[in-house]
């Protein structure tokens, strides 16, 4: 930094040719020839080439980056946000500006180029001539509009990115970089203030608002992972500094209210707030420390004058700080986003500032997704409101016939020999379907679909509870404080909320599919018989003896054979009704008329880019003409409430006139089962086919599900990986680039080869050396003394070697400063004369590799 304000840098990317790509997308998922857009495909890569290679602040550059980022969100509308390009980006802030991160993202395009424009905004504010109010107008301008751009960066884009965003646009990093840029342009007012001479209290307002705003930036980039330590240490620094200025101003004003006693408190408070903010000035650079050392001088010669006059003259009483009032805020920085960001479909145009839309002949993206819901809306109502519930008005007519024991006790009375017509007729069918290899069939492909459902729930479920289980270890490994990430259950909340619903799922149609196994081990044995011959079926049948049927029971068997023959009339009706409504819902084709609804939609809001909510009234439109059909469900409803009751009544009459008769109750009992082995194949038919359908379904959501785990897993073990290599760094307050002053003493920390801890004894008449070391806490044992001494208090040094006293030697032998050829001997006694001479053979040299031993 060579000044007093920061300024983002840009984000670099890699070159990219994003017509091929959309090229493609057309190519194979709409209609229309790639060729038809070669002009559209040429502007999209110019502007993305003039985007990308704004390097400078000026303002040219401006148009550039918005035009692209207008043009990116337009095309939103048309293509889905995974076109098929892999963009390619550098973060601009953090430890990992040199890793790139690659999305098949549109929308992680556009966030890009966002950022990219609120650098050119700061940028531009930074090369402003800040030093005359007119050059402070338009940086103050500038910053909010950086403010504006990255705010909408952080509420619109960021939200929609569907993927974990970039480590330098996380929340608290954005918020960090909006408040920063807020507090720059405020200074800017500030400083204008100052130039304009404003009241002392119209700019200590302004300054304090200033602080908050440093302040808040400070807060919120101790949190993020991309701020760096010197911008944190500058945004403090700044907070201070802008606490001291307001209460300077507050000061002013006091004197010139004649408030003595306030002014002195206020200035007190004014240097307090200034040295708090030198404590950052080892990282500071001059200008702002040169900053920060003006005003202390400033306000230490004011507060002397102050004091002065106050006990001389005033003698005002000087409040505490707890009894100032605190100062009012005036805030003149408010986030701008530019219109070019927040509403840039009104600059697209044929004279638009951004040009005309590209690819506005291709069919929209959104009407291929409102095609998609339309579909799913109309196949919702035709089976689950109309056909679904045929099927149970169906379903509640053959309970009341097995109820009834009807056809069987009829057809037993009316053909006592041979097969009934109609149970002919169901055999045949039986026979012609393959009925038991069919069911047996499907019963195994739907066991296949639900295995393959489970195995890819499975496998999500267990990529889940496998990177749970890395973040726990990794968790238990650096502790909480430092392994602050959030855990898996809330970084992946909705995937962990999707495990209990399909899981769910999975467990309910478990319990329907045995239901329906059931069923069909109940009807099997009779449907092996209806699928034999007609003689195999005549044996099974017994015969009854022929019976003259008196007048009064021939009138009640020909009530209820006309009311047999209504409900079969009603359940053929209904059967050619159903039909009739699946013909229908497939060739409802929506195509044509959805595209003229959104080209009237187009030309009405010309200024909106289409999204499927847009159709909700077309959609309502196109599904009234299933009213019909909804209508004559109810009517059919009642009608088959008339005959069941019509029904009962005819076989009441028909019970009571035949009793006593017993000739045909085995006949009537093994007609009835075979009947009824016949509803229950059909229901089984229906209930599997309503099966594969769910499971096919259900291979869908599953499907995606296993996905979205796969790249959760993958984003998270990235995470981790370079979370751990930021924690494997060493820490900045290890790293120091000062030497130690020459006169303090050199601490030597030796240890010996072996990788046991070394122990020092220090000498018995030596005290310990003054001064100030760090160190690491040691046991200090003396071997004169038997129980050993442990030295636990801080303030005690690492011993220091020194020489043995020497009675009256003078120049001393050694020279001041130690060099490791020299010998080293430690010792309590000086040696007697005679040995003197020898010292030098007595002597040894010192080993590194051997450590100190103090006798």
């Amino acid at each position: 930094m060579a000044n007093n304000i920061l300024f983002l840098p840009f984000r670099k990317t890699t070159s990219l040719a994003l017509s091929d790509a959309i090229k493609q997308y057309i190519s194979s998922k709409y209609d229309q020839h790639p060729d038809m857009f070669k002009q559209d495909l040429e502007v999209i890569d110019s502007l993305r080439r003039d985007a990308v290679n704004v390097r400078e602040p000026h303002v040219s550059g401006i148009k550039k980056i918005a035009a692209y980022a207008g043009q990116l969100s337009w095309m939103g509308g048309k293509f889905p946000i995974d076109i098929g390009a892999d963009f390619t980006w550098y973060p601009a802030l953090g430890y990992n500006t040199e890793r790139p991160l690659s999305e098949n993202n549109l929308k992680f395009e556009l966030a890009n180029v966002l950022f990219n424009l609120a650098a050119l905004y700061s940028q531009l504010a930074m090369s402003s001539n800040r030093g005359t109010t007119e050059g402070l107008r338009p940086a103050s301008n500038y910053f909010c509009q950086a403010a504006g751009v990255i705010s909408h960066l952080k509420t619109e884009i960021i939200p929609e990115l569907r993927a974990t965003p970039p480590e330098d646009m996380d929340d608290s990093t954005l918020e960090s970089l909006q408040e920063l840029m807020l507090a720059q342009a405020q200074e800017c007012f500030w400083q204008k203030a100052v130039m304009d001479g404003y009241k002392d209290a119209s700019i200590a307002k302004l300054a304090a608002k200033v602080s908050d705003l440093y302040g808040a930036a400070g807060d919120w980039g101790v949190k993020s992972q991309a701020i760096s330590s010197e911008w944190i240490h500058h945004m403090t620094a700044k907070h201070h500094h802008f606490a001291a200025a307001a209460q300077f101003r507050q000061a002013c004003d006091c004197l010139e209210r004649r408030k003595y006693g306030e002014e002195v408190a206020r200035l007190r408070d004014s240097i307090s707030c200034v040295n708090e903010a030198l404590r950052e000035a080892r990282y500071l650079n001059k200008v702002v420390l040169a900053d920060l050392n003006g005003l202390k001088h400033k306000v230490t010669e004011d507060l002397k004058r102050a004091e002065k006059d106050n006990d001389m003259i005033y003698l005002n009483p000087v409040p505490p700080k707890s009894e100032l009032k605190t100062l009012d805020r005036a805030n003149m920085a408010l986030a701008k986003i530019p219109k070019q960001v927040s509403e840039p479909a009104s600059f697209i145009g044929d004279q638009g500032e951004f040009g005309p839309p590209l690819f506005s002949k291709l069919v929209p993206f959104a009407v291929h997704i409102a095609a998609s819901i339309y579909e799913e809306r109309r196949d919702r109502l035709v089976n689950t409101k109309i056909i679904d519930e045929h099927e149970i008005l169906t379903t509640k007519i053959h309970d009341t016939l097995r109820s009834l024991n009807l056809p069987g006790s009829l057809q037993a009375l009316e053909k006592p020999l041979g097969l009934p017509p109609t149970l002919t007729s169901h055999a045949e069918e039986i026979r012609q379907a393959d009925a038991l290899n069919r069911l047996q069939r499907s019963f195994s492909d739907t066991a296949k679909l639900k295995a393959s459902d489970e195995a890819m729930f499975s496998e999500g479920r267990e990529l889940l509870e496998t990177e749970a289980s890395e973040n726990e270890r990794l968790l238990m490994k650096y502790g909480t404080d430092r392994w602050n990430r959030p855990r898996s259950t809330a970084a992946a909340a909705k995937l962990y909320k999707q495990v209990g619903e399909y899981d769910g799922y999975l467990k309910s149609s478990s319990k329907s599919d045995e239901l329906v196994r059931t069923k069909y081990r109940d009807c099997e044995d009779m449907l092996r018989i209806l699928s034999s011959s007609d003689r195999d079926i005549g044996n099974f049948v017994p015969s009854s003896r022929r019976v003259a049927i008196p007048p009064h029971l021939e009138g009640e068997v020909s009530h209820l054979r006309n009311s047999l023959n209504e409900v079969s009339r009603l359940e053929t009706r209904r059967r050619r009704k159903i039909e009739s409504l699946r013909e229908k819902a497939k060739k409802d084709d929506i195509n044509t008329s959805i595209l003229a609804e959104a080209a009237r939609l187009e030309r009405e809001f010309t200024n909106q880019i289409l999204v499927p909510a847009h159709f909700e009234d077309f959609f309502e439109e196109r599904l009234h003409k299933y009213d019909p059909d909804i209508e004559a469900l109810q009517a059919e409803s009642a009608e088959q409430d008339r005959l069941a009751s019509q029904l009962a009544t005819s076989n009441t009459s028909f019970v009571n006139a035949r009793k006593g008769d017993s000739s045909s109750k085995e006949r009537e009992k093994a007609l009835q089962r075979l009947e009824n082995a016949y509803l229950n194949y059909k229901e089984i038919v229906n209930n599997l086919e309503g099966g594969r359908k769910f499971y096919n379904d259900l291979a869908k959501l599953v499907g995606k599900f296993r996905d979205e785990c796969k790249n959760f897993v993958y984003e998270r073990r990235e995470e981790a990986v370079r979370l751990e290599a930021d924690l494997s760094l060493p820490p900045l307050a290890s790293l120091s680039m000062q030497q130690p002053p020459p006169n303090q003493h050199r601490s030597y920390n030796t240890r010996s080869s072996s990788t046991t801890p070394q122990t020092f004894s220090p000498p018995q008449n030596q005290s310990p050396p003054t001064g100030q070391h760090s160190y690491t806490p040691q046991t200090f044992s003396n071997p004169a003394s038997p129980p050993a001494q442990t030295y636990q208090s801080p303030d005690i040094p690492a011993p220091v070697p020194t020489r043995a006293p020497v009675a009256a030697m003078s120049p001393p032998l050694m020279p001041a400063m130690w060099t490791p050829d020299m010998p080293i001997k430690f010792g309590g006694m000086a040696p007697p004369p005679a040995a003197q001479p020898n010292q030098q053979q007595g002597g040894q040299t010192w080993d590194p590799n051997k450590g100190f031993k103090f006798e």
